[in-house]
């Protein structure tokens, strides 16, 4: 599975915008056929999306598409738009069952084999973001074999459950966590929410950094500003890398000898679950690319 840190965000009805972030660097470039396009510009975005898709280079960002939520007007016709020009992964908002991902998912099957492309190259990932979706997370996770991450939507969650956003975040900090819990459950990736206050480099980080510490693996942005603070956050340094090589070689060490849990020579215990938080250090250091 590729590395998501940054998902970035791009009105799909701006070119020039669409332009900028493929050279960013971003992981992943999210072209917006929802929110942040107007009523009387979907059909019109719509075509930039698909002709950005097949003109534009991405380098190594992943090219995703967000279209409207399925059961709206336009669903439909934003996968009839932009599905013939391959898009690495579609991203799903307000999905709240696991028939609306099925039907997606349907929809890419019949071009895969239209066109003989690869069968489930087309990804998809799932916007979480009411209170259905959050009691539905099983049945969603374990619907097809396409999906590959959750994000979490949280200012529509909140708009749903009638709370108040503050800055602390305790309102939505259940629904946050039970993200993260069916993602690690289900073998997905996790995205966090968006940062609003994109001015705000350090509050970016240190709220992207708070998402590492709960267990996601990347997170979304709205601004190319916010993209180097956040993909810093969600890739380990080098003294980290470091230590967790360290420890899972005296790991091996010790197994090697018959010996399960073992102290470290600074005195600290060390069994499974910390010999698991070492590998998955590794596993984020290598989707980043800083090792091997």
């Amino acid at each position: 599975m590729r590395s998501r840190r940054a998902l970035l965000y791009m009105p799909a009805h701006e070119m020039r915008k669409i332009e900028k972030a493929a050279g960013l660097g971003v992981d992943c470039v999210c072209m917006d056929l929802e929110d942040s396009v107007p009523v009387g510009e979907k059909e019109t975005t719509r075509r930039t999306a698909a002709e950005a898709l097949r003109t534009i280079d991405f380098g190594a960002s992943e090219r995703l598409v967000r279209i409207n939520p399925v059961g709206s007007p336009y669903a439909l016709d934003d996968l009839l738009a932009v599905l013939p020009a391959r898009p690495d992964g579609i991203v799903i908002p307000k999905l709240s069952d696991a028939e609306s991902l099925q039907w997606v998912s349907s929809k890419a099957a019949e071009y895969e084999a239209k066109h003989g492309w690869v069968l489930g190259g087309i990804r998809l990932i799932v916007i979480i973001e009411s209170a259905r979706a959050i009691l539905n997370l099983p049945a969603i996770c374990a619907a097809d074999s396409r999906l590959e991450a959750l994000i979490f939507g949280a200012e529509d969650l909140a708009a749903d459950i009638g709370a108040t956003r503050t800055a602390t975040g305790t309102e939505i900090l259940y629904a946050r966590s039970t993200i993260v819990l069916h993602a690690a459950a289900f073998n997905l990736q996790a995205l966090d929410m968006v940062h609003v206050n994109f001015r705000d480099p350090d509050a970016t980080y240190n709220e992207a950094l708070a998402g590492v510490e709960m267990g996601f693996t990347g997170k979304q942005v709205i601004h190319p500003a916010q993209v180097e603070p956040v993909q810093r956050a969600f890739t380990p340094d080098d003294e980290t890398i470091h230590k967790a090589q360290a420890l899972l070689a005296e790991y091996e060490q010790h197994t090697g000898q018959g010996r399960g849990a073992f102290a470290t020579s600074t005195g600290d215990m060390v069994d499974a679950p910390v010999i698991k938080m070492a590998q998955n250090v590794l596993a984020r250091a290598r989707a980043a690319g800083k090792i091997s």
